[in-house]
């Protein structure tokens, strides 16, 4: 038997009593919200409460007022016209939290954003040449004191800044990685994804908490273009462990050819005693160690917006900019404002 056939008189005289929508839309509190929002939250916000006063009816319960029904209506338009990112307060004990908008800024940072947001700005313009100028040039120079590289790229977050960097110089060839350093990273993303996603092809060596030096060297082929480092960012594995130094592997790599790239993770821009004392390396020390490429986080550590942030020699960095996938990973002018006034 059908729904139909199985509901009870009294059941069908009840959803026959609902109220029409143009009934519901005459009722003052839902004329109110029309005003307060728009008319096609609330016509939305109509449908979905009838939807649920229906499905209420047919499960057994008492009908509501057409007062009621226009009430309800007006909290759920004002509740859908609600901004979904928002300020919250941050209980977690993570200071960094990426779930929670990441890091603060700065409020000079705050102030930079909110003034090129207000009005136009120098995005791709030039003051000195009075002509069109680069995206790519805003906060490079900064990054190039700050860390000795020869040149430096900004995109929209460093999981694009290691797929931009796969695709432009190792698309189609081998990529060798050590096992322990094929993380996940935020979201259920996962390095071996991100570098199928560039057409490169991943090529694993030695275990998960110990890899050598000969193990990558064993690994190299005429297809091999490249040796990567992979940072762990959120966990480490300690004991029985032991992984080989970016300065051996950027001279292995230079021994046969090869480039070397470094994925620092949340990266450290500023050398800090803490951050040294725990074992971690600095961006400014990777480049002094003859790494090819760099690429780190620009919000993680350096507390700026989400970034990510592509260092190392120039014409690597230049053919990363030049990639038909830099369209598409750029950032936009407030996450350079952040990024700059940081």
């Amino acid at each position: 038997m059908s729904d139909s056939q199985n509901m009870s008189d009294e059941v069908r005289a009840r959803l026959r009593a609902i109220p029409s929508v143009n009934e519901l839309l005459a009722e003052w509190p839902v004329v109110k919200a029309a005003g307060e929002t728009c008319d096609a939250v609330v016509h939305s916000a109509v449908t979905a409460e009838l939807d649920e006063e229906r499905a209420a009816i047919r499960a057994g319960a008492a009908p509501r007022s057409k007062r009621e029904l226009a009430s309800a209506i007006e909290w759920r338009a004002h509740r859908s016209a609600l901004p979904s990112l928002r300020p919250a307060v941050n209980a977690t004990g993570v200071v960094i939290h990426t779930n929670l908008g990441r890091a603060p800024l700065a409020e000079s940072a705050a102030k930079a954003v909110a003034e090129v947001a207000r009005g136009y700005s120098t995005l791709e313009y030039s003051v000195d040449t009075c002509s069109r100028g680069s995206r790519k040039e805003h906060a490079a120079q900064l990054i190039r004191s700050l860390t000795g590289a020869e040149d430096a790229l900004v995109v929209n977050n460093n999981a694009a800044a290691v797929l931009l960097v796969l695709a432009t110089h190792a698309a189609g060839k081998e990529v060798i990685v050590s096992r322990g350093e094929l993380v996940e990273i935020g979201g259920s993303f996962r390095i071996p994804d991100v570098m199928e996603a560039s057409g490169a092809k991943l090529i694993e060596v030695g275990a998960t908490n110990r890899t050598h030096l000969g193990d990558y060297e064993r690994a190299i082929t005429p297809e091999t273009a490249m040796i990567l480092k992979v940072h762990p960012s959120n966990y480490r594995i300690e004991g029985f462990h032991e992984e080989v130094s970016s300065r051996e592997l950027a001279a292995l790599a230079h021994k046969h050819g090869l480039l070397f790239y470094e994925d620092q993770g949340s990266g450290a821009l500023l050398p800090d005693d803490i951050l040294v004392r725990g074992g971690e390396e600095t961006t400014p020390a990777s480049v002094a160690a003859g790494l090819d490429i760099v690429s780190c986080s620009g919000d993680k550590l350096l507390g700026a917006a989400q970034a990510g942030i592509i260092m190392g020699r120039r014409n690597l960095v230049q053919a990363c900019g030049s990639h038909p996938l830099m369209r598409a990973l750029r950032p936009g002018k407030l996450a350079l404002a952040a990024l700059e006034a940081t």
